[in-house]
C-alpha cells in the first residue's frame, strides 16, 4: 500500500541510482530527506522490523515504481511487543537486510537505535481509541499504541511522499489513515510471509498452512453462494480443529471500516484469523468485497 502526502504522483525516467547509504541517526535522515524533497523529488518509505522476506521486497519494487529515493526503515520497535512478547529474540539480521536491499537498488537504510527513536524523556505517544483495541488490539494490550506511535515518528522524520505497507495486517493498515493496500504475498502452499515464520520447525511450517486453508474454506464457500458469516466460521473452525498443534486466538468476520463483527456479508469485510503454533503467534487475513450480486475474495 502507499500513504498519499497530498497528489497521488508517479515517478518516471529515474536516473542511474548510487550505491545504497546506510544511516543510523534521525538528524542525519532528516537532513537527506530534506535534501531530497528540496530538489523536487518524490520520496519513498518503506517502514520494515527488518528479517526481510519477499513481501517487503515486494514493497519496495512497487515503491520503486512510484518514487526515487526510496528509503526502507529497519527498527525492531520495543514499543508494540507486550512484556511476554518475543521482542528479545526477533529475528536482526542487518547484514543479510543491507544486503538484499542493496541487490535491489534501495536509495537508502533507515536502521536507527532505539534512542535515537525514544531519547530520554520521551512521554508523547499515539492511541487510536475503540478502533486499536479489538481484536489485536485485545490480544496484545498496547500493541497499537506502540505501532501508531513509532510510525508516526517514522513519517515526521522522513516526510515521503508515499509510505508503503501490506496487506497482511489488516487492522494496522486500518488505523494508520490514507494507504492503498496491496495483496498479501504467500509461499507457494498459501501460508503468508511473515518474519515470524522462521521460529517454525518443520512440523510448526506444515501445520502453519492450516490458517490459509481454512480462509480458503470460507472462500469457496461464499463463491457457492453461502453469505451467513456464522455458517463461514463454522467452516473456518472446522478446518483449524483438524491441526491438533494450533492454539486459535479468534477468528472473526468484521466489517472493513469499523472492524465490528457482521451477521452476514453485505459490504466489505475481512475474515481475520490469528493463531499461535507452538509458540509462535500467526495472523492471516482475506479481504471479502462486494462485486456485483457476489463477492470476491482476496487471500
Amino acid at each position: 500500500m502507499f500513504f498519499v502526502n497530498g497528489a497521488k504522483e508517479l515517478a518516471t525516467d529515474f536516473p542511474s541510482r548510487p550505491p545504497m547509504e546506510t544511516i543510523h541517526t534521525v538528524a542525519w535522515m532528516k537532513q537527506v530527506a530534506a535534501e531530497a524533497r528540496q530538489n523536487g523529488q518524490i520520496l519513498g518509505l518503506v517502514p520494515t522490523m527488518g528479517a526481510l522476506h519477499e513481501g517487503h521486497l515486494s514493497l519496495v519494487r512497487v515503491a520503486q515504481q512510484r518514487c526515487s529515493p526510496i528509503v526502507v526503515s529497519i527498527f525492531v520497535n520495543p514499543k508494540q511487543f507486550g512484556p511476554t512478547e518475543d521482542f528479545q529474540k526477533y529475528p536482526r539480521t542487518l547484514d543479510a537486510d543491507r544486503a538484499l536491499l542493496e541487490k535491489l537498488g534501495a536509495d537508502y537504510l533507515f536502521a536507527p537505535r532505539a534512542d535515537e527513536m525514544y531519547p530520554a524523556g520521551f512521554r508523547t505517544a499515539v492511541v487510536v481509541e475503540e478502533l486499536g483495541e479489538r481484536l489485536e488490539g485485545r490480544s496484545r494490550p498496547g500493541h497499537f499504541r506502540g505501532v501508531t506511535t513509532v510510525v508516526l515518528k517514522l513519517l515526521e522524520v522522513v516526510q515521503p511522499r508515499l509510505a508503503f505497507f501490506g496487506r497482511k495486517d489488516a487492522q494496522q493498515v486500518r488505523i494508520i489513515p490514507e494507504i492503498v493496500v496491496l495483496p498479501i504475498v504467500r509461499e507457494v502452499d498459501g501460508l503468508a510471509l511473515s518474519s515470524r515464520n522462521a521460529y517454525l520447525n518443520a512440523g510448526e511450517r506444515a501445520a502453519a498452512t492450516v490458517l490459509y486453508r481454512s480462509l480458503e474454506a470460507a472462500r469457496r464457500e461464499i463463491a457457492a453462494g453461502e453469505r451467513d458469516a456464522a455458517h463461514l466460521l463454522q467452516e473456518v473452525h472446522r478446518v483449524i480443529d483438524s491441526e491438533p498443534n494450533l492454539a486459535l486466538d479468534y477468528a472473526e468476520i468484521v466489517d472493513a471500516d469499523t472492524f465490528e463483527p457482521v451477521l452476514s456479508l453485505r459490504n466489505t469485510c475481512y475474515a481475520l484469523i490469528a493463531a499461535r503454533i507452538g509458540a509462535t503467534r500467526l495472523i492471516d487475513n482475506a479481504l471479502i468485497e462486494p462485486a456485483g450480486q457476489s463477492f470476491e475474495v482476496t487471500l
